[in-house]
């Protein structure tokens, strides 16, 4: 190709150079587009994104990666262009969607979702980024399924604003530079580990967000019970935070929960009573541990002798999938000291059995 030409698709440059075109917001397909300014309304019982804070003055919690971020966007704000790539990990239900909004607010940015298992071929990640206006926020959510040859073409859009794609093939074939518009991309994994070192290697920033104290916990349920309009007592919010397994997500599942058990029973304000009732009920005990915890800690006492053994083998006796165990239950077990991970397998720890004990001698329940 050479000279320049006006296509349908893009405005085309000297040789090879395509600037994509300003597109609405709404042009992706499988995207979600969130504005600084657009309203958000209550999905389902719960309030779905009500419940999320706008800002850090709203968000509790995570001190350190806040204090963090909010130095990254005020500098960003005082340079006057968009900040570095960012990477978010840890388990899941921690506010890492939570938190790309709101760099995307403080920064007065567009925010645009979408998430890796989505983006299947080179043409999808084309179609995002082609799409984004200048000066938006891109949130992936599990970046660290990107297929591989995705992932390769994500290098160039990251570190310098332009998408090489090879066009044709054999001796023909020919290398198409794509500019891009100037963006800022936040990546969430739950698995660190699984990205490859040239993709970890291109965000400026990483923080790693852990499990929330039991505190903050009560503050988020006390919060997200004002914005519902429901009256919670303190010991009901402590109790509540006590069993969310350190996570905010689940804190506020669990309040729906609650509020159910409590509709029903003709309660007017959820009281500790109400929470440990509706709590027990669903299997959840004292410690946040539901009822598929205590099955992984009783199958590696009881068919294992304590461990070690695979973590394959304690997913087949479930008959569940490897990664579920790896990713949902076991972050929160090996955090709480119930169970040992070793390079020869799982290792049920002397805490995870006086756990599984003190609750079998309480209510009964078995494997």
């Amino acid at each position: 190709m050479s000279g320049r030409e006006e296509t349908s698709e893009g405005r085309v440059g000297p040789a090879d150079h395509i600037v994509f075109p300003s597109q609405p917001s709404s042009g992706a397909t499988g995207q979600v587009a969130l504005s600084r300014s657009s309203p958000s309304g209550p999905l389902g019982d719960l309030g779905g994104n009500v419940l999320r804070p706008r800002s850090f003055a709203d968000y509790p919690g995570q001190e350190r990666v806040v204090e963090i971020l909010k130095i990254y966007t005020a500098a960003a704000r005082a340079r006057g262009r968009m900040p570095d790539h960012v990477l978010l990990h840890g388990p899941p239900g921690l506010g890492k969607t939570t938190l790309a909004g709101i760099i995307a607010a403080e920064i007065g940015s567009e925010l645009k979702v979408t998430s890796g298992p989505v983006i299947e071929k080179p043409a999808d990640l084309m179609g995002i980024l082609g799409g984004i206006e200048a000066n938006t926020v891109l949130f992936i959510d599990e970046i660290h399924r990107l297929p591989v040859h995705v992932e390769e073409v994500l290098y160039s859009a990251m570190e310098d604003r332009r998408m090489d794609l090879l066009i044709g093939q054999g001796p023909t074939a020919q290398t198409m530079r794509f500019a891009l518009q100037p963006f800022t991309l936040i990546g969430a994994t739950t698995r660190e580990g699984s990205l490859s070192a040239p993709l970890r290697d291109r965000f400026g920033l990483a923080q790693r967000l852990d499990f929330y104290r039991p505190k903050v916990l009560a503050t988020i349920v006390e919060r997200s019970a004002r914005i519902l309009g429901v009256e919670v007592d303190a010991a009901a919010s402590a109790a509540l935070a006590r069993r969310s397994r350190g996570t905010p997500r689940i804190a506020n599942a669990l309040l729906s929960r609650v509020m159910d058990f409590a509709l029903v029973a003709g309660e007017d304000v959820l009281s500790e009573v109400t929470v440990r009732r509706s709590l027990d009920a669903l299997g959840i005990d004292d410690e946040g541990l539901t009822r598929m915890d205590r099955d992984i800690l009783r199958i590696i006492r009881d068919r294992h002798d304590g461990g070690p053994v695979g973590v394959e083998a304690v997913a087949a006796a479930l008959n569940d999938d490897r990664g579920n165990l790896e990713d949902v239950y076991e972050p929160f077990l090996v955090y709480r000291g119930y169970l040992h991970r070793t390079a020869r397998g799982r290792v049920l720890s002397q805490a995870g059995r006086s756990h599984l004990a003190a609750v079998e001698s309480a209510s009964g329940e078995d494997f």
